[in-house]
């Protein structure tokens, strides 16, 4: 079993590629996640698909051919030309991809280092896909360790204190901008999902009143409620009376297409200052003078402020992972050499039952001393055993030995494909460290 995630993130596509290969709903995602299972050599996926990054992760047993499937399915979801998708995906193989996730979890490779989302987002997309079955135990254990890895990222560095996100970035955009103009002011914000919420939050810290607009006037209403008494909910059935009435506007919603076109402008002189953080992108092109938009690209070179000043906890958090990444693999094959010992001794006791009757039909051994052999076949056997065995639990720690189980089934035709590794969690801490 191998493991593989195939990325494509605001470091190697821009915001164009994302918007067409990014899912827009549950639904699409599970589309997916069935096409991908339904390939007999692709054990378990599951899909992060952000503002940022779109990522497909795969317990497999041939990365090679599941790259390619990875390839086709999303060139047909997205129209774009497979040959452009392999020039532009980064692909990461096992430990590679172990240590990718890990630093994706904790934050090491977001558009702002040290923003708390992506933990959450990352276990959404698991819970998502093994709820609907397309991911297990395999990729179970992946992330578990992640979220480990990413709470000592989180401990042992200051790098999410103060958490920054791209609502963050982009109020404090407009405050560099509007200056000491801005505290009284009302900004207008689209979608009421975590994105929005947060930038409704960062207004308030702002000082400025807030306006709240979604479809679902309930949802709407409890999100004002709690955000606290400066903040008006409405439906965005009153969108053109908003934005032409206020210049300050911060849009987060999970629509297919813009919902703001140049249409629902009644006066293009009037200064407009527009933070569009949507993916696919909530505002369309309108060529208007008096508008400053930005959009998600955009904000990256000014985060990079925020990574210069967060670099050397980032370092530290670095060696965390990589530190993560060797004791989980370290922890998976001193796992997996556990029931492959046990299934070896199996079926030494087969070959002994089968033999001791054998001996006995044949009366080469008495009945009277059946036990007696046994025994002594017994003992015999895990003598001749003792000493490999020993040997398999000091090589399953070690990079270099990485094939050496793998070789052991074959060798002795083991399968553990359906073995519950809960069983031997007890024993491989104390046989996978200390022989």
């Amino acid at each position: 079993m191998y493991y593989q995630v195939v990325s494509f993130s605001h470091k190697n596509c821009d915001q164009g590629m994302r918007e067409k290969l990014a899912f827009a709903s549950d639904a699409e995602k599970i589309e997916m996640l069935n096409l991908l299972v339904a390939f007999e050599f692709v054990h378990e996926a599951f899909i992060v698909s952000t503002c940022n990054r779109v990522e497909l992760v795969l317990a497999t047993r041939d990365n090679f051919s599941s790259f390619h499937a990875v390839l086709g399915l999303m060139a047909q979801k997205s129209d774009l030309n497979f040959y452009q998708l392999k020039s532009t995906a980064e692909r990461y193989d096992d430990e590679e991809a172990v240590h990718h996730i890990f630093s994706v979890v904790s934050s090491l490779e977001s558009l702002v280092v040290g923003e708390s989302q992506i933990t959450g987002q990352v276990k959404e997309a698991f819970m998502l896909s093994h709820k609907n079955k397309t991911a297990g135990r395999k990729l179970n254990r992946l992330i578990s360790y992640a979220v480990k890895c990413a709470a000592e990222v989180r401990n042992a560095t200051n790098i999410s204190q103060n958490p920054i996100s791209i609502a963050s970035v982009a109020v404090a955009q407009a405050h560099k901008i509007l200056g000491d103009n801005m505290a009284g002011m009302t900004g207008v914000v689209l979608g009421a999902g975590e994105m929005g919420i947060l930038a409704a939050k960062h207004l308030l810290r702002a000082k400025c009143d807030v306006v709240l607009l979604g479809r679902d006037m309930e949802k709407i209403e409890l999100a004002a409620h709690t955000l606290g008494e400066n903040v008006k909910a409405d439906t965005v059935e009153n969108l053109t009376k908003y934005i032409n009435r206020y210049r300050l506007l911060f849009s987060a919603t999970s629509a297919k297409e813009p919902v703001i076109t140049k249409t629902l402008i009644e006066n293009e002189s009037v200064d407009r200052l527009w933070f569009d953080m949507a993916i696919p992108r909530d505002i369309e092109d309108m060529g208007i003078e008096k508008l400053q938009l930005f959009r998600i690209d955009d904000l990256r070179s000014i985060s990079q402020s925020n990574h210069a000043m967060r670099e050397e906890q980032a370092v530290r958090a670095a060696e965390i992972v990589e530190k993560y990444t060797d004791d989980f693999y370290a922890w998976l094959r001193a796992l997996s050499i556990e029931p492959v010992i046990k299934q070896m001794r199996i079926h030494v006791n087969d070959a002994i039952d089968t033999e001791m009757k054998r001996a006995i039909k044949k009366g080469f051994v008495p009945t009277e001393a059946e036990e007696n052999m046994r025994k002594m076949a017994e003992q015999m056997f895990k003598r001749f055993l003792h000493e490999p065995t020993q040997n398999l639990r000091k090589s399953s720690t070690e990079n270099k030995n990485a094939n050496c189980i793998e070789s052991v089934k074959r060798i002795f035709n083991i399968d553990t494909e359906n073995i519950d590794f809960k069983e031997y969690k007890s024993d491989h801490h104390t046989k996978g460290y200390n022989t």
